[in-house]
């Protein structure tokens, strides 16, 4: 016996999937690299057009899958994690409008497009994230509601749009206090239930090494890398250093951590009096470097702090995460500097930078024993000769002496890299140090916002009697010698303009909704947890208890919506709903349909009590009784609406 042949959609519920389809890729896309989400973008739009009047050949389909599959695995080069992942997801999701024509084709693409929204939590949690993702789900809510009324009735049938999204956001809203339970009540974890993959694809943020030009991208990008709020005294904007890796070690031209501190305690130190008490919300970064403000006084829970004072979480940054932090900044740093520490801060690769190898020695023969005079000497070398600018060309290979007897302009990855090297060769111990440096004020929130464009880098020496001590070349340059700035080339906001970074009026507001989901949302913890249960009496709920009081609760709402599907069950007949909705608004007056009474008699007598609206009444009971009992086939979609519309 042949097989029935598949049943074909019409036009407007086929552009319905596939505008649903093109949601729920958008909302996967704007968390890939741009590149890559605009030929996939690219790609999925022109392949809807091209395939709009017949599906492509099944050989030509195998040859987009294969080249689609290469084409995402040469950009992450060759690397597997959760953006490769969601990218090559976005790939098929792409191709998959070339194969749909029938009615279940379009139905496959729903499920699998509903993948893509899902996907993007692996990237993202924020509001943006959320917000397409709800768009995406409806969507394809109602793309499957028409779809299953394309199925059971004629294909002629007008679709109504509004009416079936009114239908989905009912079912929708039946599933809130099963999803409210879920949020408040099911046990919180402190640590994931499943390994998540790292990212494949490079994201802009600290690392734990420098090298010329590749800080561009980083200060660049003007996203959050953490929102700080301060209790009590906040710090100068000149005094907020960020501390994140420290750089020791030095090939000729990248900069790393070396080993040398690998299981070091802290170094001693003594403090200023004055201790800065913050918090700190730091955006998904994928690695384990926690910056924190110069210096921090101890680790947080679950941090460790090297010898330099470098702070290393034991998991992955790779979700927002909370920090409450004191530092202070240091009087005295590692006075007693260990000799192993003392010649990594002094190490120089061979065959490097001989200029700057000579000028380091001239200078100490003539500053003889005092270190802090080369220091001095360098700053006011770079004040009085050196411009600041990001318009650099790409070094060669001495970098250092082509900075500072060549080019002598450059940014902070420069001047940092440079003054080490010159302290290194005048018998100085150096080193980098990379963090952040200032931040922004949210006056909404009463917080700053540091961001990734803050990105610096500067340096701390070893003095004789006070230790480490912290030295920004780059804040030597003199005010008229700063030219090419990123505020420059971004617009500067905070100068009046209206450019990409404006922290004022919208920006501040932005700002600071995003800050209140990731409070509310993201930052619902298990403390947040246990803390919101004992405001209601419910004191030290282990997990056991937790999760039978979410088993109650879970076990309410799923009856309560049961109750009501039922009841829709009951009354399937649009009609007869409708009618039945009608009586109940004049039994609110007192005149309700007795159980005997037909429906003209009810109208007739409520004519009598209230001549008013009367003919009405009168006349939906007739078109009622002539619609639920002649036999009438017809369309009852108006009475419906005028029983819907009509008040006493």
């Amino acid at each position: 016996m042949p097989s029935p042949e598949p049943l074909a959609l019409d036009p407007a519920s086929r552009r319905w999937t596939l505008a649903t389809a093109g949601v729920c890729l958008f909302a996967l896309l704007i968390h890939l690299p741009p590149t890559l989400a605009a030929g996939l973008g690219a790609t999925g739009l022109m392949l809807a057009f091209v395939s709009w009047k017949r599906p492509l050949p099944a050989l030509l389909r195998a040859l987009l899958a294969i080249a689609m599959v290469v084409a995402v695995m040469a950009f992450a080069g060759m690397q597997f994690g959760r953006d490769t992942g969601c990218a090559l997801l976005a790939a098929m999701l792409a191709i998959k409008p070339t194969e749909t024509r029938s009615l279940r084709d379009n139905r496959s693409l729903l499920g699998f497009a509903l993948f893509a929204p899902f996907a993007a939590f692996l990237l993202d949690q924020g509001p943006m994230s959320m917000a397409l993702g709800l768009v995406g789900v409806l969507s394809g809510l109602v793309a499957l509601h028409r779809l299953a009324d394309a199925e059971a009735t004629s294909l002629a049938a007008p679709a109504r749009p509004l009416q079936q999204l009114r239908q989905v956001g009912k079912l929708v809203l039946l599933g809130v206090p099963l999803v409210m339970a879920a949020f408040w009540l099911f046990p919180r974890f402190p640590t994931p239930l499943w390994g998540v993959p790292e990212r494949a694809l490079s994201k802009p943020g600290l690392s734990d090494e420098m090298s010329p030009g590749g800080w561009l991208d980083l200060i660049a990008d003007d996203t959050p890398a953490l929102r700080v709020q301060f209790f009590g005294a906040t710090p100068p904007t000149s005094q907020m250093y960020w501390r994140g890796p420290v750089l020791a070690d030095f090939d000729g031209r990248t900069w790393t951590r070396g080993n040398p501190l690998a299981g070091w305690p802290p170094a001693p130190s003594t403090r200023a009096p004055t201790v800065w008490d913050y918090q700190m919300d730091v955006e998904p970064t994928d690695n384990r470097d926690l910056v924190m403000l110069d210096l921090p006084v101890a680790a947080p829970e679950g941090t460790s702090l090297t010898r330099d004072y470098s702070a290393r979480t034991r998991l992955p940054l790779n979700a927002l995460s909370r920090w409450r932090v004191q530092s202070s900044a240091p009087t005295r740093f590692d006075v007693q500097l260990p000799d192993a520490l003392r010649r990594q801060a002094l190490q120089l690769p061979a065959g490097f930078n001989p200029r700057t190898r000579a000028l380091g020695a001239q200078w100490r023969r003539e500053a003889g024993g005092n270190d802090a005079v080369l220091v001095g000497r360098a700053l006011n070398w770079i004040r009085s000769s050196f411009a600041y600018t990001l318009n650099t060309p790409f070094p060669g290979r001495d970098t250092v002496d082509e900075f500072l007897f060549d080019q002598q302009a450059g940014y902070c990855e420069h001047f940092s890299s440079a003054f080490v090297f010159l302290m290194r060769s005048g018998g100085v111990p150096a080193r980098v140090v990379t963090g952040y440096t200032g931040g922004t004020y949210n006056r909404l929130g009463d917080y700053w916002i540091v961001r990734n464009m803050d990105a610096h880098a500067w340096a701390e020496v070893w003095l004789p009697q006070r230790g480490w001590v912290r030295v920004d070349p780059t804040a030597a340059v003199a005010p008229e010698r700063i030219y090419d700035t990123l505020e420059d080339r971004l617009g500067d906001a905070r100068a009046g303009g209206a450019g990409l970074i404006s922290m004022d009026g919208l920006g501040q507001v932005s700002d600071w909704l995003r800050r209140g989901w990731n409070d509310m949302v993201l930052g619902f913890d298990a403390r947040r947890q246990a803390r919101m249960l004992q405001q209601f009496g419910a004191q030290r709920l282990g997990t056991s208890g937790l999760a039978a009081l979410f088993g109650v609760f879970a076990m309410i709402a799923v009856g309560w919506m049961a109750w009501l599907l039922a009841r829709g069950e009951r009354q399937r007949d649009p009609l007869l709903r409708a009618w039945h909705r009608l009586g109940a608004r004049y039994a609110r007056l007192g005149l309700g349909r007795e159980p005997h009474e037909t429906a003209g008699a009810w109208a007739r007598r409520v004519a009598t009590q209230r001549p008013e609206g009367a003919d009405s009444l009168v006349s939906l009971s007739r078109r009622f009784a002539a619609a639920r009992y002649a036999a009438d086939e017809g369309d009852h979609r108006a009475l419906i609406e005028d029983l819907r519309r009509h008040r006493p």
